[in-house]
């Protein structure tokens, strides 16, 4: 995040009043109207534009304003169509309005209100369609984005990103008002919600908790990104909807027939085979531009910097990884490095020498240029029998989103992505996109989150023997026929749910069915497994077509994916095709819609309006005062007009994506954070998973090293002794971090089986009485 916004020095009143925001939550199915009002309270007419986030799944499907008194829908046209219409509406003297999407990106909009004259007032209403994923604790999360960080821009790319003229103003001086209500509605018992907002209490309206209302308490200013996590009960049961087509779409079109999303969670019941080692190439890139040097948590003081979550995480998954596998580790920011010229056998060598330099990383590399160091990892040969697994964490501020989704796409045979989008703001269509290009997961961490917990749910993932001969099969009445919507389930990983949209084609010719199924098949290890959902053929009547909706979106991110060049063309007339019949907006339609009520013409200038966004200030006023530019930024960050509105191209404030003064100073301002015992422990462990017995362990354990060596049991070897010490201290302090070193302890239990296996029960008894702990050794798996 940018130490300071961009480009308006106006004193003039923002014609945004206020966002207010209207939420069904069906399952996992979020449907949500978002109404922005409106009021020009300047002497003349004004244009004003206002740039937001929305998350790259969304299918935004409806536009509409209430303008003077007459409603008016926006029609989806092709975008340079819309474009126009718009601005000769605006020539004309007329009201209009225009919603679209950045051509190289999916998840910013922009809306446009023209001609809006001295005291007059609008509503604009914009509707849209999420299918919402399960967290890795099994809470449903929804997210309205408010964060849009300004993306960088890699020198010689063409083209500018409208993220870089939007203004900014300090935290808790934004000029609207954001309020949200949620409606909420389940066949599964609803059995809580959580948020890092303050939240009215939650209101059940049903006797059986499989409904509930939740709002927003009053007086939320919409600087950061408003989350609900929903937790089922019985989350991970499989669940089918079926939707009823649009009256009066033809049959036989996607709009037209009954739409199916399958909710599925392949079980992956399952164990390597014996004597497979669980083999790969490890490949972490990370971001190490200016602004992975601000704060992960802004509401806590001398909070740690992402590099520095950035890093305790690395360790840990490099203390994780399994001997017999390769690894390297890249930087990336305005160039790229890398640990070593070619990924490495683990070792308790390489380790060693790759924690040392992990802990003097830093955010020093300047801006964000992803592409170049994923072309130099693709340029290096895979190795066989060793699966290349490429780990990306960034704040995802980069302004070619299409081009780096593209490279990975094309490279995505020989490779699986995991990627992890840190801090609010972070692009959802750069995080997602590449996951679903190579088939990983794609993970969000949010300020108030650890990292490590969800990096190391990703290697297990990566650790999982890979799927293969995905098919599905469909069990439906005679005259009925499924056909596949999108490209279906390329990926599978145990926990993971998987969505699957079908177009429901055909006429009963029994009125005996009632209900189809759907099999999911795949190989693994040789093993074939097959998941199966039952469905209801009674479609339910919908008036939003949500299933539908996301249905075509599913589909639109297939044709606008990266592919062959020669199918390219084909591809866009089919996505234009798509977007127009469905409504769902993509990168070559927008929205428009014009007040064509006879009246006055609007005379005169337009005045140009920029809604704004709330920016993030590092320590901004003890860096001023270290700054070359103190007297000028001072200025621009306290004392620019608009309550504090400041303009990085009159004040000389460093852009965004810059290795910048401001974030440099900044980092000096924050203490250096302590290593916590956890990350101790995990730091002194062996590449093999086995701990020595030194001073640096016995102190951590709150023991001298004599009194370890004494007590050692006997017959039993120094390093084992201490290996056993090492797990009964994670159990007993620090088992709510189970997870981050789940794996790293099968690894030293593995090692302690080999070496000692007949010793360990004795070894767990005497350690508990030396700890004063009492882990079982069933605990252990013993």
């Amino acid at each position: 995040m940018t130490a300071c916004g961009l480009v308006t020095n106006s004193d003039k009143p923002v014609p945004l009043q206020s966002i207010s925001v209207d939420v069904v939550v069906r399952g996992f199915v979020a449907d949500v109207v978002s109404e922005l009002r409106y009021k020009n309270e300047e002497e003349k007419a004004v244009e004003v534009a206002f740039v937001f986030p929305l998350d790259d799944d969304a299918a935004v499907y409806a536009f509409e304003g209430l303008i003077g008194g007459s409603r008016i829908e926006a029609q989806i046209r092709e975008k340079k169509q819309a474009q126009q219409e718009y601005d000769d509406a605006l020539t004309e003297g007329r009201q209009a309005f225009l919603l679209e999407r950045e051509t190289k990106t999916s998840d910013i909009f922009t809306c446009s209100l023209g001609n809006l004259p001295p005291s007059g007032e609008a509503t604009l209403k914009l509707r849209y369609v999420q299918a919402l994923a399960p967290e890795p604790d099994g809470a449903i999360r929804f997210v309205l984005p408010a964060v849009l960080n300004p993306r960088y821009v890699p020198p010689g790319s063409e083209g500018d990103t409208v993220t870089n003229n939007i203004p900014h103003v300090p935290r808790g001086q934004l000029p609207y008002t954001l309020s949200l209500r949620a409606t909420l509605e389940s066949s599964l018992v609803i059995n809580w919600v959580e948020s890092k907002c303050t939240l009215e209490p939650l209101r059940y309206t049903a006797e059986d908790h499989t409904a509930a209302q939740i709002s927003l308490a009053e007086g939320h200013q919409f600087d950061r990104d408003v989350e609900l996590l929903i937790y089922y009960e019985d989350v991970h049961k499989p669940s089918a909807i079926l939707e009823a087509g649009k009256p009066g779409a033809a049959s036989g079109s996607l709009m037209g027939d009954p739409a199916l999303l399958v909710n599925l969670y392949p079980s992956l019941q399952c164990a390597p085979k014996p004597g497979m080692s669980a083999t790969g190439e490890f490949l972490f890139l990370l971001d190490r531009s200016g602004s992975m040097g601000t704060s992960s948590d802004y509401s806590i003081p001398h909070a740690p910097q992402r590099i520095q979550s950035a890093k305790e995480t690395l360790i840990l998954l490099l203390k994780s990884l399994p001997l017999g596998c390769f690894f390297n580790i890249y930087g990336f920011g305005s160039t790229y490095d890398s640990f070593y010229p070619q990924s490495v056998e683990y070792t308790q060598q390489t380790m060693s020498e790759s924690l040392q330099r992990i802990k003097d990383l830093g955010a020093d590399l300047g801006g964000t240029e992803i592409l170049e160091p994923l072309k130099a990892i693709y340029s290096q040969p895979c190795r066989e029998g060793h699966p290349r697994q490429l780990f990306v964490f960034t704040d995802g501020e980069v302004s070619n989103t299409d081009e780096v989704i593209a490279e990975v796409q094309h490279h995505s045979s020989s490779h699986r992505c995991f990627s992890f989008g840190i801090g609010e703001g972070a692009s959802t269509a750069l995080i997602k996109g590449i996951a679903r290009a190579a088939g990983g997961s794609a993970e969000f961490i949010t300020d108030k989150e650890r990292m490590q917990a969800k990096a190391l749910q990703s290697l297990k993932k990566a650790l999982q023997p890979a799927a293969t001969g995905i098919s599905l099969h469909w069990d439906l009445p005679s005259g009925l026929e499924a056909v596949l919507v999108g490209s279906g389930p390329q990926v599978i990983f145990k926990g993971q749910h998987s969505l699957i949209y079908a177009q429901i084609r055909g006429r009963h010719q029994s009125s005996d069915a009632s209900g189809g199924s759907v099999v999911l098949q795949y190989n693994i290890q040789g093993q074939t497994f097959t998941d199966r959902v039952n469905f209801s053929l009674q479609a339910e009547e919908r008036d939003r077509l949500p299933v539908h909706r996301l249905a075509a979106r599913a589909l639109l991110q297939d044709l606008e994916g990266a592919g062959e060049e020669k199918k390219r063309r084909e591809k866009q007339r089919l996505a234009l095709q798509t977007s127009l019949s469905s409504g769902v907006v993509c990168s070559q339609t927008a929205y428009v819609g014009v007040n064509t009520e006879k009246g006055q013409p609007v005379q005169g200038p337009l005045i140009c309006r920029d809604v704004p966004h709330a920016c993030y200030q590092v320590g901004m006023a003890q860096v001023m005062k270290r700054h070359k530019y103190s007297a000028l930024a001072f200025n621009c960050a306290q004392h620019a007009p608009m309550a504090g509105m400041c303009s990085a191209t009159q004040y000389g404030c460093p852009v965004a994506g810059s290795s910048s003064v401001f974030l440099d100073d900044a980092r000096e301002l924050t203490p250096k954070r302590k290593e916590s015992p956890l990350l101790k422990l995990v730091s002194l462990q062996n590449a093999d998973g086995s701990w020595g017995l030194d001073s640096n362990l016995a102190i951590l354990l709150g023991l001298n090293e004599a009194d370890i060596m004494s007590k050692t049991p006997e017959q039993v070897a120094p390093n084992v002794w201490a290996t056993v010490l090492a797990i009964l201290w994670l159990h007993s302090s620090a088992a709510e971090q189970w997870d981050e070193w789940e794996l790293l302890e099968k690894k030293a239990l593995n090692w302690l089986q080999a070496i000692a296996g007949s010793q360990l029960a004795d070894c767990v008894k005497t350690g508990n009485a030396v700890l004063g702990s009492s882990v079982s050794p069933q605990t252990l798996g013993l």
